[in-house]
């Protein structure tokens, strides 16, 4: 399954890119503006107990033809193929998850994001941390503050590895930290097959799901909708039944619901949100 050949031109068409193909940093960006408004950050599967691949054709028929998202493994891998599709000098890195967690907490290497040389310089590129997905890549530059089309971010180094952060409530969170020892396929096959499969993720217990738009983000997480505005005010949205979770999810998530039916019966079941009907 290895050797089929990334279609350029439908993951294109899926974003929406009918710009330069040049090896630039202008196509770069570019690209990595337009992948996480295109392709939502999802778990239908896993949610509803389905396996993930990441064999270039799973990917393809699932994101490109099949219109779906992914988590961090899907969504950065086909990047990647995309990027190497084009001549980019690109691959793969491993972080632990510092959201939510404290500073100096020891998680899995279960977030995949990606290294890509460009004219003597190194950047760090992201399409697939969710509610905060990077709108842009980072130079690997420790200190610098980049601001991105949507938040700013800088890299901090700590010893031997990096942290990624945020600024967002008026102050710096961290996302996760990494170092720059490469990741193979093999790598990431061992990380999706615990997250997507183990009882204990998360991924199979709760509903997630993330999606950039120009002017703002939207992230959900659970029976909680939130719609972060650039530069402004943040909404919250209690959602009370399975119905109203689904139609969120294909309506301002722009999700295609693999098996509705089967989504909203497992969302009671796991009492997301009321269990009657």
């Amino acid at each position: 399954m290895n050797d089929v050949p990334f279609d350029l031109d439908a993951y294109f068409a899926r974003i929406g890119h009918a710009g330069a193909r040049d090896v630039s940093l202008d196509t770069l960006r570019t690209l990595h503006f337009l992948h996480p408004q295109a392709i939502p950050f999802e778990n239908m599967d896993p949610f509803l107990g389905r396996s993930v691949q990441l064999d270039v054709a799973s990917l393809q028929d699932k994101i490109v033809v099949g219109g779906r998202g992914g988590y961090c493994f899907e969504h950065n891998l086909i990047f990647m193929h995309a990027l190497k599709a084009l001549g980019f000098e690109v691959g793969g890195l491993a972080a632990r998850v510092l959201w939510g967690q404290s500073e100096d907490a020891i998680t899995a290497r279960g977030h995949m994001l990606l290294r890509a040389e460009l004219d003597g310089r190194t950047y760090i590129a992201d399409v697939g941390f969710g509610g905060l997905t990077l709108t842009a890549p980072l130079l690997l530059e420790p200190g610098l503050e980049q601001k991105t089309p949507h938040e700013t971010f800088r890299i901090v180094e700590t010893g031997d590895n990096f942290r990624l952060q945020a600024a967002v409530g008026g102050g710096w969170r961290s996302l996760y930290r990494f170092d720059l020892q490469p990741q193979y396929e093999v790598d990431y096959s061992v990380a999706n097959y615990f997250l997507s499969t183990n009882p204990a993720s998360h991924f199979l217990t709760s509903v997630l799901a993330a999606r950039a738009a120009p002017d703002r983000r939207y992230a959900l997480r659970g029976n909680r909708l939130s719609i972060h505005h650039i530069g402004g005010r943040t909404e919250h949205k209690q959602i009370t039944t399975a119905a109203e979770l689904a139609d969120t999810l294909e309506g301002q998530l722009g999700i295609d619901i693999p098996d509705r039916t089967a989504f909203e019966a497992r969302v009671r079941e796991t009492k997301i949100v009321e269990t009657t009907i």
